[in-house]
């Protein structure tokens, strides 16, 4: 079935202390479109990111933010910058014999010095890129199924708009076939009421009629129309991103009911185009979302 292109998902889970929560966005555009926002101790994984996400979706505005803590153990050591610290308890010792007071240094003071302690990142890149892609496709699988979820309801709604169209189309065909017929009828009483006689050249009016048959003739634009719904039923069944198929379809379909609509002058047929236009609209607008 067709999906959406709007939706949220969220991902959130915790391995070894290392925290990562995933949350994805998505409103139709007409291409992919993606923007991450991510923690710069991990930014240098955007493009995995990216590349998981196209995987997945064809189009729509991605908006992606990403939390991540890490509060392990695993990967870190605790350096002691040895030159600075000498160098604070030279100086406090030199201060101490200075002002005649009593130099009592602790090594837990030294170490609350600025820049005596140092914590060393070793992280493993690897590891830690396999678990955000984890986190990444939890949260990229809630969201499409909210945008398979919202891509049945636009289905449905289409398909019960196509089923109207045709029932019209249907008529406007069946009452094509008798406007030929009317306007012989007419043409003939007008032409009795004009020259005031009974006699009619036939020749003359079988040419008027082949005329007229020629210019309002619908058949091959109902045919066309007719083709155009059923392939649009066929898409709206598809998994596949079909979303400017569909698009295109509805412009052809637009443009053939204004041609029937501008060759007809039956008052009946023109109200059931009009009918037929306005549901053709509003399923042009619910096309806009789809993927």
């Amino acid at each position: 079935m067709i999906k959406s292109m709007t939706g949220y998902g969220k991902g959130n889970v915790n391995i070894e202390e290392r925290e990562y929560v995933v949350e994805i966005k998505s409103v139709n555009h007409r291409y992919l479109d993606i923007n991450v926002r991510m923690p710069r101790s991990i930014s240098y994984l955007e493009e995995e990111v990216r590349k998981t996400i196209s995987s997945k979706l064809k189009r729509g505005k991605i908006d992606v933010f990403i939390t991540f803590n890490n509060n392990s153990c695993e990967g870190k050591d605790i350096k002691i910058n040895k030159e600075i610290a000498k160098v604070y308890i030279k100086e406090l010792k030199e201060l101490a014999a200075e002002e005649d007071i009593q130099a009592n240094i602790e090594v837990t003071e030294i170490s609350k010095m600025p820049d005596v302690l140092q914590i060393v990142n070793k992280e493993d890149d690897d590891k830690i890129k396999e678990e955000l892609k984890q986190v990444v496709n939890i949260a990229l699988d809630n969201l499409i199924e909210m945008r398979i979820a919202e891509g049945i309801k636009m289905a449905n709604d289409i398909e019960d708009r196509l089923q109207r169209i045709s029932s019209r189309v249907k008529e406007i065909s069946t009452l094509s076939t008798g406007l030929i017929d009317n306007y012989v009828v007419k043409l003939k009483d007008r032409i009795k009421e004009l020259l005031k006689t009974q006699e009619i050249d036939e020749s003359r009016i079988a040419q008027e009629v082949v005329i007229y048959a020629d210019r309002c003739s619908i058949e091959e634009e109902i045919t066309r129309l007719r083709s155009h719904i059923t392939q649009l039923k066929e898409l709206l069944h598809t998994d596949k991103a079909v979303g400017k198929q569909i698009d295109f379809l509805i412009q052809e379909m637009n443009r053939e009911t204004n041609t029937i609509g501008s060759k007809s002058n039956n008052l009946t047929i023109t109200n059931n185009v009009v009918v037929v236009k306005t549901e053709i609209e509003d399923i042009r607008e619910q096309v806009q979302n789809i993927e």
